[in-house]
């Protein structure tokens, strides 16, 4: 890897354990570790100069959220993706826990989570507004991504249930690469579905919430499911 690929995945303060973890993440992302291969320790840290032990830290928080996999005296490999069924059961559980959460929290939402959440709905709809080129790659997507994600965490996280905030928490890493690999030219219509349940939110009606939540992962899948046929982008 040259050294402008290097920087590209890796942030200025590289010591930092997040930011490795963030790097070793786009990589994933990007498929220069592909879906299925190894993902070497010592392979990585060469690529991004580093010392193993970020990389370790890294490989074992993406193996908590189910993007590596580690066997025994073989070390860690990229998950694969999921096939039509995996994606189906994952859009399945999120269509079971994401409008309960939505309903819950709506009556919990501090004045100052209210504001932060429209705060991440007006820099998504900003995002959304941009053009994107076929041939987006993981940090073209990432300030999207990275909002839609801080949206559905803010909202779990007020649900007033540990148990179901981890568990949609673990489930949307594994949608943000069907969404990167499948999926173009999505975020404008997205945010217009996250619109539906922030203002359904803010009346306080946790029954409009839900169902809001529940269209916008309903129509995730649709848009998902019928692209998931279609090649990967090249990430050449």
């Amino acid at each position: 890897m040259s050294t402008e690929d290097r920087s590209r995945y890796l942030p200025a303060r590289r010591a930092l354990a997040d930011e490795v973890y963030d790097a070793v993440l786009g990589l994933l992302m990007d498929q220069v570790i592909e879906p299925g291969s190894r993902a070497s320790i010592d392979g990585i840290a060469r690529q991004l100069d580093v010392s193993p032990t970020p990389v370790r830290e890294a490989l074992a928080r993406l193996e908590s959220e189910g993007l590596v996999i580690k066997k025994a005296l073989k070390g860690y490999t990229a998950a694969p993706l999921l096939d039509a069924e995996g994606l189906r059961q994952l859009f399945e559980m999120r269509g079971l826990l994401e409008p309960a959460a939505a309903r819950l929290a709506t009556p919990r939402l501090p004045q100052d989570a209210l504001e932060e959440l429209q705060r991440i709905f007006d820099a998504m709809h900003a995002r959304g507004e941009s053009e994107r080129s076929a041939d987006e790659r993981y940090q073209d997507y990432r300030d999207f991504a990275e909002r839609d994600a801080q949206f559905h965490a803010l909202i779990a996280r007020h649900a007033g249930n540990d148990l179901l905030s981890d568990a949609i928490l673990r489930l949307r890493s594994h949608m943000h690469i069907y969404r990167l690999y499948f999926t173009h030219g999505l975020t404008k219509e997205t945010s217009d579905e996250h619109e539906a349940v922030l203002v359904a939110i803010q009346n306080g009606d946790g029954d409009a919430a839900a169902t809001a939540m529940l269209a916008h992962i309903e129509r995730s899948y649709a848009r998902m499911a019928a692209s998931i046929s279609e090649p990967a982008p090249d990430a050449s």
